[in-house]
């Protein structure tokens, strides 16, 4: 009766949920450095954009005024 009863289960035994527990960390110990690195990445392309950007309204003031603007003023 036992052995009847066991063959109609359904489900996951525990060594193959630790089996997917260990491929899951893994994969997210391989793709956090990975985004930390991406993004490290997009901070400083977002700064050479800012300076960039800057440098041409700056070089449009000089342009326009001849000179380049005073921060005291």
């Amino acid at each position: 009766m036992l052995k009847k009863f066991r063959k109609n289960q359904k489900g996951f035994t525990l060594i193959e949920l630790l089996i997917v527990v260990a491929i899951i960390g893994i994969l997210a110990a391989i793709a956090i450095p990975q985004f930390a690195s991406y993004r490290q990445k997009a901070y400083n392309s977002a700064a050479q954009s800012d300076l960039k950007n800057t440098k041409t309204n700056l070089e449009s003031y000089y342009a326009d005024y001849q000179h380049y603007p005073n921060s005291n003023s």
